[in-house]
């Protein structure tokens, strides 16, 4: 019997596991894919947004502009990235100078710190390569980049360390609740009984909803975004992170410089019934590229190294919906959440378990919870004295695997060990960058291949790309008589 079971792996899951944690209570988090943070939380612009954008009493401004300064503090916790770069909203019309000023008065109505109007100079001062358009912009030093999957990991590893369990390549087939305990199946024929359930699946959050709720009160929009991927030796053509003015549509297509150097250009936005489509289009590709270039004709499209298209979990309630189901006692959903959702991750957390949950229940400290997780330092950020040490106490630090972003045999075989497991080609290209560069891989993906075999003594045959039965290899073609 569990306190708590939380659905769903990704940034906002984790993040309230990691709060749960810091409890003493017994919680378990399921995730039906094969890793944290494969969808949403993975496929996005990675901006820790300041909070300007949002309707100013809604929970989205709210936990936005919290979510932002409490990034500060997970920056040394967690070791997580954060690339402090501050943002531009770019008008170029009159029309758009006057929409500019108003969400300038929003911004500071939500709390945002140290923003401010910038004309035309000042503007093209602090970043020459803006639109030879741009007529005035709105400064906002308190965005920043992170890096998501590291935070969703982060978040996750802690929270393991503190006594979290966790299933993953899990899904949740059936709840059902009998006096005042849940049962919960999953496709391995599973059950699970727990007192409470937070639902934070994500697009899936309305299947969950589905399958206790009569009458669940709200409904999910996936809405899919398409990106290009710039090389990081093209990096510091744009330092800011660059918005339009934004629409009825959201913030609109962005040009965002990432934290290990590579720039971000998109999203496109467009609804979609399908929350697992994940195809890119021409179409998409063709608005993102047309819209980014308002804010700059500066872009190196030949410095594209790869494409990829995310799903936003929107909701029909056009807020975030965080709340115990009226019909459900227990059940809390954290439904509807997009943008600003990574930007408001951890304030999110803190809402769930301090507002819903300890208005019900008398939560105990953990008298044992370490607050602290320590991040895989890669051998090709450390210092000459700590490569030194490093390879003395790790000789595989002298076998380089991924060229491109000088990732070693020793960074490697330390992601697949971690208390969550980077046991696919993908998880190890999240967990270390192995495969991140310009070749995409074709250098050292067969080297990732075997040492995943080899660490988890398994056939070569047996190694996943990414999503469960994603088979690399079907067999040797090559085979001594």
């Amino acid at each position: 019997m569990y306190d708590y079971i939380i659905i769903g792996a990704g940034v906002v899951g984790t993040a309230i596991a990691r709060e749960l944690m810091k409890y003493d209570v017994s919680a378990l988090m399921i995730e039906k894919e094969n890793d944290v943070c494969n969808h949403a939380s993975l496929a996005n612009s990675a901006i820790v947004h300041s909070g300007h954008d949002p309707k100013p009493g809604t929970l989205k401004a709210k936990l936005n502009v919290e979510g932002n300064r409490l990034y500060e503090e997970l920056e040394d916790t967690l070791d997580i990235p954060l690339l402090k770069n501050g943002a531009f909203v770019v008008a170029q019309s009159e029309a758009e100078e006057k929409r500019l000023k108003s969400l300038y008065e929003r911004a500071l109505e939500n709390g945002v710190k140290d923003c401010s109007i910038l004309d035309r100079e000042e503007a093209l001062k602090r970043e020459p390569n803006l639109n030879s358009k741009v007529t005035m912009v709105l400064d906002l030093p308190t965005t920043k980049v992170t890096y998501p999957w590291e935070v969703t990991l982060a978040n996750a590893e802690n929270a393991i360390e503190n006594g979290l369990e966790f299933k993953k390549s899990t899904e949740v087939t059936q709840i059902e609740k009998t006096d005042d305990v849940f049962t919960v199946t999953t496709s391995e024929g599973t059950h699970y009984k727990t007192r409470s359930i937070i639902n934070a699946a994500g697009a899936f959050t309305g299947v969950i909803a589905a399958m206790i709720e009569e009458h669940p009160k709200f409904e999910i929009t996936p809405r899919r975004g398409e990106y290009f991927v710039i090389d990081r030796h093209a990096k510091g053509f744009i330092n800011h992170t660059l918005y339009p003015v934004p629409s009825e549509k959201g913030k609109g297509i962005l040009i965002v410089p990432q934290v290990h150097g590579e720039t971000l250009i998109g999203p496109s936005s467009e609804f979609q019934d399908d929350p697992e489509n994940i195809d890119n289009t021409k179409d998409g590709l063709s608005k993102v590229r047309k819209g980014a270039t308002k804010l700059t004709d500066k872009i190196p499209f030949n410095k594209v190294i790869r494409t990829f298209t995310g799903v936003r979990a929107s909701s029909t309630h056009k807020d975030f919906f965080i709340q115990e189901s009226e019909e459900v006692k227990n059940l809390i959903h954290v439904a509807g959440i997009d943008s600003p959702g990574l930007s408001a991750a951890p304030a999110i957390a803190k809402y769930v378990v301090n507002t819903l949950i300890k208005a019900n229940t008398d939560l105990r400290d953990n008298p044992s919870f370490n607050p602290r997780r320590k991040g895989i330092k890669l051998f090709n950020q450390m210092t000459d004295e700590e490569k030194k040490e490093a390879f003395r106490y790790d000789p595989r630090h002298g076998n380089l695997i991924c060229k491109c972003e000088k990732v070693t045999e020793a960074d490697i075989v330390h992601a697949i060990n971690r208390n969550v497991p980077g046991d696919t080609v993908k998880g190890i290209k999240k967990r270390s960058r192995a495969g991140a560069g310009i070749c995409q891989g074709g250098y050292c993906e067969h080297n990732v291949i075997h040492l995943i075999a080899r660490e988890k003594n398994k056939p070569v045959t047996k190694v996943e790309y990414y999503d469960e039965g994603s088979y690399i290899l079907k067999s040797e073609t090559k085979v001594k008589q």
